[in-house]
């Protein structure tokens, strides 16, 4: 039996990825010794689901991110790199990775190193202290793929991919490491040599680029609840509902939450609404009230294994937990992208015919309720759905996950 790390930005979404929490409760069931790893704020909720925790001061995640720039005055390549600019000082922040990395080798010298350290795709600061204690790095959420060549990127893109370059390298030099958990193409990004698990199928992304032979696809299953059903969900009249959220983090899109429960209530069905775990401003959320139907639940946070098997369709953002959980639930989706990888999410979605890829222009002019309605009641979306979930649930989902992870312990 062995020891493993799991570090996770301290962020709900962080969690899940498809089934990265779930992985570390069929490990620890296996008999392993599993520790979480992050900052204080999601400590109480992994406790809760049974596996032990260890805070640290610092992950290297930079959140909320950099302010959002003023785009309107600016040329539209300038405005591009902006926004390029500020996804990469989240992850790959020089001012807060070397401390999470102190703080990560801290934790070996206290209590042992792992024989594994298993990471979210995004958090620097793994890569570089599992090099440097010396042990392998596992990644858990996203493949690694083929690098891009250099001259199929636009200048902005080479741009920031010699600034990605630049500072990877100094972290790696102040802490005397090689990177050799980072890829070395244009792009750079955390890769591991030795194992990417991926909680979806190598079907999803059909129309990526080449993967790499260290990913592996275990798709997920739909697992039942270990807890009773909260009572909103027992009182529930025996009709179709649609599920409404925009995760845990893009939440302040208030039109979207309150356009799509009038869609679902007008359709006859009930709308579901989860608004995250950030506290809205009271004004607003007086305000989101006002412009919900009767109808209407409205919710903080649900648990996904209680809600997906009572519903009939979803409506939500693409991220890659909430997409995932749709699809072992066989439901049919619309997807309003909001931000970062939802975008990729929403387009896959698309691509295997298991939903809707609806634009913020397409909601604002009215595109919701028609497009509810189709995904809902298309014979052929069903059928694909439940094709989908087959696919996912015969590559082993998390404890196929949990053995692979295993088995890094004896290669």
């Amino acid at each position: 039996m062995g020891t493993f790390w799991f570090v996770s930005a301290p962020l709900f979404g962080h969690l899940d990825w498809g089934g990265y929490l779930k992985t570390a409760q069929a490990l620890k069931a296996d008999g392993h010794r599993v520790i979480w790893v992050s900052q204080p704020k999601i400590g109480g909720y992994l406790v809760d689901q049974g596996i032990p925790f260890e805070p640290v001061s610092e992950t290297g995640w930079l959140w909320p991110p950099p302010p959002a720039p003023d785009i309107t005055s600016i040329p539209p390549q300038e405005a591009v790199f902006l926004r390029y600019r500020r996804a990469l000082d989240t992850w790959l922040n020089e001012d807060l990775i070397p401390q999470a990395v102190e703080d990560l080798l801290a934790l070996g010298e206290r209590i042992g190193p792992p024989d594994l350290l298993v990471t979210d795709p995004f958090l620097s600061a793994s890569a570089l202290a599992a090099e440097k204690m010396g042990v392998k790095l596992a990644v858990c959420g996203w493949p690694a793929h083929e690098d891009l060549d250099e001259e199929d990127l636009f200048p902005v893109q080479q741009e920031l991919a010699r600034d990605s370059r630049d500072r990877i390298t100094r972290l790696c030099q102040h802490f005397g490491v090689s990177g050799e958990n980072f890829s070395q193409g244009p792009t750079p990004s955390i890769q591991s040599p030795h194992l990417h698990i991926s909680f979806f199928s190598h079907y999803w992304y059909q129309s990526e680029p080449n993967f790499l032979p260290q990913n592996h696809f275990v798709g997920g299953i739909a697992s039942p609840a270990n807890t009773p059903p909260p009572q909103w969900l027992r009182d529930l009249p025996d009709q179709p509902a649609v599920l409404i959220t925009l995760g845990s983090v893009f939440t302040g899109d208030l039109g979207f939450f309150a356009w799509a429960a009038q869609a679902v209530y007008r359709l006859g069905w009930i709308p579901i609404v989860v608004i995250g775990r950030n506290p809205l401003p009271p004004a607003d959320k007086v305000e989101l009230k006002s412009a919900l139907p009767p109808t209407t639940r409205l919710l903080s946070w649900v648990d996904f294994d209680h809600v997906m098997p009572r519903l009939h369709a979803i409506a939500h953002h693409g991220g890659m937990g909430t997409t995932h959980s749709a699809i072992v639930h066989t439901l049919p989706q619309v997807v309003v992208p909001h931000a970062a990888d939802q975008r990729g999410q929403a387009k896959r979605v698309s691509q295997a015919k298991v939903g809707l890829h609806l634009t913020a222009h397409d909601v604002r002019n009215g595109q919701l309720l028609p497009g509810i309605r189709a995904v809902a009641t298309d014979a052929k979306v069903r059928s694909y759905c439940a094709r989908l979930t087959a696919q996912f649930a015969e590559l082993g989902g998390p404890p196929r996950a949990a053995e692979l992870l295993a088995a890094q312990l004896r290669s």
